[in-house]
């Protein structure tokens, strides 16, 4: 990961708050660091928030430091994830007196069998395991009960209407959490969640290269990523805009790829490496993600993470870097909604109507409800006033101008 100077890191640690919209609700600032609304819960939750992947290696004295760092930074969201008790007592300690200051999501089904991690769907393991979550953690609720792991559109039909959904439901009731997620490395699992009605919370991995990978295919072998996608996966493009249209919050993980590969060139599925800032911004750009997870190790790769906060522009941009490997795979001139083109003078949705044309291009006569899904946006084709701007930031080289003259002539405004 780079280095920083002094400078940096002092101001990364000072960072607070500033507004940004994100689902489509109005946020809250303060400082620096940017907090959004986490989809429909109403919870004002930090952009940038904290894995627990690190607890382990830590003592409870580093825990504590660590927490301090994110705490004064303004970070209120942590995910714990793993069931090993030493990292829940170590974050369970490093927040002792100060709980109010963080957003818990912890998750239902991660259990530790005689000091092994299970991944389990049996209620009294379920149980067990909650319990003593709380009880480590030295709290008797957490804001975000996530249903551990489901990565099969199978297992997600089986889990409807099970015992296992109905303790979920049952925690909800006894306030012990506040709301139902689902994490998941499938677009199609976590799309079918979505659409389910169960889910105000998404846990997802998403990134530019995972991004770019047939739903189902297995993201942790290099070979999948020999023959990337030339744009976005269909079945990510349509989790995506259903999680923004319905207030559905993703929490990312694996914004770098998983250990860290992206920002090794070696490593890296894209052949070229991207800092943390150009990661953290192409997981952020996206208007359905509420929370960024820093899966970082210790202080210091916090607040590298943290430099985020006061990066310039220049810093959070990876067009440069994307375009000259999405060249390598054909994908110039296609869009990919990525909304790397935005913003607009002209407050357009240059993505959302990009998509509709794509949609519309496939019939003979547009159907009405495309119409109507255009009509709906604030903003239409016909107030571009050509000034070229979103062409010089799009990576995929997208005739954007000619595209809004097009949607005009097919949607009629």
């Amino acid at each position: 990961m780079k280095k920083l100077s002094v400078i940096s890191i002092i101001c990364a640690i000072a960072a607070a708050l500033m507004v940004v919209a994100s689902c489509g609700t109005d946020n809250q600032s303060k400082g620096n660091m940017k907090f959004r609304i986490l989809g429909s819960t109403g919870i004002n939750v930090s952009e940038i928030g904290i894995g627990c992947g690190g607890f382990e290696d830590m003592t409870q004295e580093q825990a504590r430091k660590y927490m301090d760092v994110a705490i004064d930074s303004s970070i209120n969201y942590i995910d714990i994830y793993d069931a090993n008790p030493v990292v829940r007592g170590n974050i369970g300690y490093a927040l002792r007196g100060r709980r109010d200051k963080m957003n818990i999501q912890g998750h239902i089904g991660a259990y530790w069998n005689g000091g092994q991690y299970e991944r389990t769907r049996d209620v009294e393991k379920c149980k067990k395991g909650f319990e003593e979550l709380l009880t480590l953690l030295e709290t008797d609720h957490i804001e975000v009960g996530m249903m551990h792991i489901v990565d099969d559109v199978a297992e997600w039909n089986q889990i409807v209407g099970s015992p296992y959904l109905d303790y979920v439901h049952q925690l909800k009731a006894e306030g012990k959490i506040k709301h139902i997620g689902v994490s998941s490395h499938n677009a199609a699992a976590a799309l079918a969640a979505a659409k389910s009605g169960e889910v105000e919370v998404i846990m997802f991995s998403l990134n530019p290269a995972f991004d770019r990978v047939n739903t189902g295919a297995n993201v942790w072998d290099p070979n999948t990523f020999e023959h990337l996608l030339p744009g976005i996966d269909p079945v990510r493009v349509e989790l995506y805009d259903y999680c923004a249209q319905h207030r559905i919050a993703i929490v990312v993980m694996k914004v770098y790829g998983g250990g860290g590969r992206l920002l090794d060139a070696e490593r890296s599925p894209l052949k070229v490496a991207l800092t943390p800032d150009q990661c953290l911004s192409y997981a952020l750009s996206k208007p359905c993600v509420a929370v960024a997870l820093s899966g970082t190790q210790n202080v210091e790769q916090l607040v590298e993470d943290l430099h985020y906060l006061n990066a310039t522009d220049q810093e959070k941009d990876f067009n440069s870097a994307l375009s000259g490997q999405t060249s390598q795979n054909n994908a110039s001139g296609e869009c990919t909604y990525c909304n790397h083109c935005s913003p607009c003078a002209a407050g357009i949705e240059i993505d959302k109507i990009n998509e509709l044309l794509d949609q519309a291009e496939k019939y003979k006569e547009v159907p009405q409800e495309l119409k109507d899904k255009y009509l709906a946006l604030e903003h239409h084709a016909s107030e571009c006033t050509e000034c070229g701007a979103c062409e010089s930031r799009c990576p995929f080289d997208v005739p954007i101008r000619q595209r809004m003259k097009e949607a005009v002539r097919v949607f009629g405004k």
